[in-house]
């Protein structure tokens, strides 16, 4: 399956930082371009449960091809959540049940970044966006 652009270049900017505090620095960078969800859209209709963090979802899909926005309260959070769109958004819903989270933070280099918790709550992201790809 091939990458979203945004994905590949998430892999070669991660794959060619200098070392962890690099990695971190990006992937504050990451979080903060994400673009902000209106008031409308931070309800609680949108949060994804299963998170320590809030986090807050929406789905819109495109010529049979997924595209999602995401907040968070956490700036960490936000930038592991900008990388996890970053490899799901364009995505068919047939190819978004085969994302593999913790290979995909392990290829970037941030394993080490997601802790039990964190790893948990992004694995509800994930699993709310196949949530909203089955009903939609």
């Amino acid at each position: 399956m091939s990458l979203p652009a945004d994905a590949v270049t998430a892999l070669d900017t991660f794959q060619n930082a200098a070392g962890w505090e690099q990695r971190a620095r990006l992937l504050m960078q990451w979080g903060d371009r994400l673009p902000a969800l209106s008031d409308a859209d931070t309800v609680d209709a949108n949060r994804v449960h299963g998170c320590e963090s809030q986090v807050w979802l929406v789905a819109t899909l495109v010529d049979g091809h997924w595209q999602f926005a995401a907040s968070s309260d956490a700036r960490l959070i936000r930038g592991l959540v900008a990388l996890l769109l970053a490899r799901v958004n364009g995505l068919s819903a047939a190819e978004l049940q085969q994302v593999d989270l913790p290979e995909w933070f392990n290829q970037l280099g941030l394993s080490r970044q997601l802790s039990p918790s964190r790893s948990n709550g992004l694995n509800a992201v994930l699993q709310r966006m196949n949530e909203l790809a089955a009903t939609l």
